[in-house]
Parts: C-alpha cells; structure tokens; sequence
C-alpha cells in the first residue's frame, strides 16, 4: 500500500490529533500546521496528496467549499445562522481575538458579542495563532 502525505485540519487539537494517530497508524505521513496561514501555505505548495477537513472549524465556507468540489450544482444558500457563525469567526480572526474591537467592528455591544460566541461555541477557538 503507497504512502500519502495528508494535512489535518481540526476544530480542536485533539481531534487533530486523533486523526493524525489514526493515519501515521495506517503508514501514512501527516504534515501539521503551525497555524492557518502555514496550512494555506502547505495547500499552495501541493505536496500532498489529501486533506482531513473537519467541518466545525468555524472558518470553512461551505457554500463556497461544495461549489468548489462540485461547481456544476446550483449553491444552497447559507443560512443566516450559519453565515452571522462565519463571520463572527472571520473578525474574531481579524482582531487575532480581542472581543471588544470585534463586537467595536460588528457594531454590536460587547455583552452581545460574548452571548455568540458561547452561542455558536466559538468562545474557547484560539485566533491569535
């Protein structure tokens, strides 16, 4: 059986490292990122052969993700809940965690800013990696 490279990207470190035991176990080689800008760079550079994507990370477009798997299919739009999670994540990304200039940048009062983030569970995602 070949050998594959294969970069993990998960919600938490512990998924990740679940699914990289379970590869390396299977004889398969995993390249770990530092961070989301050393996976983007990984991706870029095409040397591997699969990527384990878990879909809770709160930054993965997924409209944009089935469109570019399958781009022959009309998109479902994204709902509402959904694309307020994403972007939530994205400015929470943006201002590498800092809560009050997030909810500042949202325009929404800081108390509601925290009332989304232990709603759509993105209170404990480290951004300032």
């Amino acid at each position: 059986m070949a050998s594959f490279h294969c970069l993990v990207l998960a919600s938490t470190p512990e998924r990740r490292r679940s699914w990289e035991e379970l590869l390396r176990s299977a004889g398969h080689f995993t390249v770990p990122p530092t961070d989301l800008d050393a996976a983007g760079e990984a991706l870029a550079g095409s040397d591997l052969d699969y990527l384990v994507l878990d879909l809770r990370l709160p930054l993965i477009d997924l409209p944009g993700l089935q469109k570019a798997i399958n781009p022959g299919v009309p998109e479902t739009p994204d709902s509402l809940e959904a694309a307020e999670r994403r972007h939530i994540a994205l400015t929470m990304r943006f201002t590498r965690g800092n809560r009050r200039q997030a909810a500042r940048l949202l325009g929404i009062a800081r108390s509601t800013m925290l009332s989304k983030l232990r709603k759509y569970g993105l209170e404990d995602v480290r951004y300032d990696e």
